[in-house]
């Protein structure tokens, strides 16, 4: 697809050209209705009355100051002889190049000698100049066309390249307000949006965070008058609040990542995850790395990718029977790998499973305890720091969730 710029330049441009082009084409015509035959017949009259005056006397040709000479070679003069017979006067004139390179014309006087008189050169072609009239045309036409299509989509370019700069947190960068008015008017909008989404974020943040904090006291309270309850009852309501007390503390997980992204720095992707393997191991679950894995050396937020990618881990081993990890590198990008052999996921469902508080524990065929944020969170960590996470099922059987991240030192 032509980019709008260009289309914009090359529409300016054709109709910058025809316009130029139509008034030169209409001056060729005007300049070129001056040869309808009046040049060769002011001669013809000069050749007839010269010829009338002498009356065939060289004597009088050279008393009137006529040059005279020997007949010349060359060729007669087709239109201005047509002129000559007009005048009764045989068709014998003749234009002929003198010793400077000037023309001269040529006619009979005598049997022997013949009259010389200056012939001027016929105006030259306007063609020449048009044709490089033209031509600075064009290359202006181009220059301008390019330039006004540049200050047209000034505006344009400017909001595509505040949507495309958008990061993880989903707010458009500040935008240096300079430049031609409308671009100014465009980058003020644009600043004035940023930072009412920002404010709008930060302040729902702050409520999630508020309300998983406040949810603490009466969740204490609840716990205390649970301890008077029959045993039956005692364990339903403490198993209760125990998912209640993981969803609050979920949240404000959530929002602190939202809130304290942390320094960027080299870290290398192997051990990581061989630290988390380490961690989820002595929590009692099954997980293994694969051996002799590249090292896969990336800058990002250590703790905040060992929080993400622990998540996964410890979702493949609780869900799905233990995880494997692996790590890989390849076209400046590494790979962090968990496989896992549970029921994985539907289909249907996969889209959904980076929702906050989604849980699928139909298809994982157990009951787990759980806020249903670790993919949440998982997901926005990694594109804090540049990469990508994606699951899919394995065949027959399992899940594989997959991070993609930039290679860096």
């Amino acid at each position: 697809m032509i980019p709008l710029r260009l289309r914009l330049a090359l529409l300016l441009f054709v109709a910058i050209v025809t316009v130029v082009v139509l008034a030169a084409v209409i001056t060729a015509q005007i300049v070129e209705r001056g040869r309808d035959g009046s040049f060769n017949r002011a001669f013809a009259e000069e050749v007839s009355v010269v010829t009338r005056l002498v009356g065939g006397s060289a004597e009088r040709a050279r008393e009137a100051g006529i040059t005279l000479g020997p007949k010349p070679d060359g060729r007669l003069m087709r239109r201005l002889n047509e002129e000559l017979m007009a005048f009764d006067l045989p068709p014998s004139a003749m234009i002929v190049a003198a010793d400077d390179n000037k023309r001269q014309l040529a006619f009979p006087v005598t049997d022997s000698e013949w009259a010389y008189l200056s012939y001027p050169s016929r105006p030259p072609s306007p063609f020449r100049a048009l044709v490089s009239y033209l031509s600075l045309v064009v290359l202006g036409a181009i220059v301008v066309s390019f330039f006004v299509a540049s200050r047209i989509l000034g505006p344009m370019r400017m909001i595509e390249n505040a949507l495309a700069a958008v990061g993880p947190e989903g707010v458009p960068p500040p935008i240096p307000e300079k430049g031609p008015p409308e671009t100014r008017a465009t980058a003020h909008a644009l600043n004035r949006l940023s930072a009412r989404l920002k404010s709008a974020m930060e302040s729902r943040m702050r409520l999630v965070a508020a309300a998983g904090h406040d949810l603490r006291t009466p969740m204490t309270r609840l716990r205390l008058r649970a301890e008077f309850l029959p045993d039956d009852d005692r364990a339903i309501w403490l198993r209760d609040l125990d998912e209640l007390d993981q969803i609050a503390d979920s949240a404000i997980r959530l929002v602190r990542e939202e809130a304290e992204p942390g320094a960027f720095e080299p870290i290398s992707l192997r051990r990581l995850a061989q630290d988390v393997v380490k961690e989820v191991s002595e929590i009692g679950l099954p997980a293994s790395i694969v051996p002799g894995d590249a090292p896969a050396l990336v800058r990002g937020q250590p703790l905040a990718l060992k929080r993400a990618l622990r998540n996964l881990v410890e979702n493949a081993a609780r869900h799905g029977g233990g995880a494997r990890v692996q790590v890989t590198q390849a076209d400046r990008r590494a790979v962090f790998r968990v496989e896992d052999d549970g029921p994985g996921i539907p289909d249907d469902l996969l889209a959904q499973a980076f929702e906050p508080f989604f849980r699928v524990d139909a298809a994982r065929r157990k009951v787990h305890k759980g806020a249903g944020l670790g993919l949440a969170i998982a997901r926005e960590i990694v594109e804090r720091n540049g990469g990508t996470i994606t699951i899919r099922n394995r065949q027959p059987h399992g899940l594989l969730q997959e991070v993609t991240l930039p290679l860096g030192q």
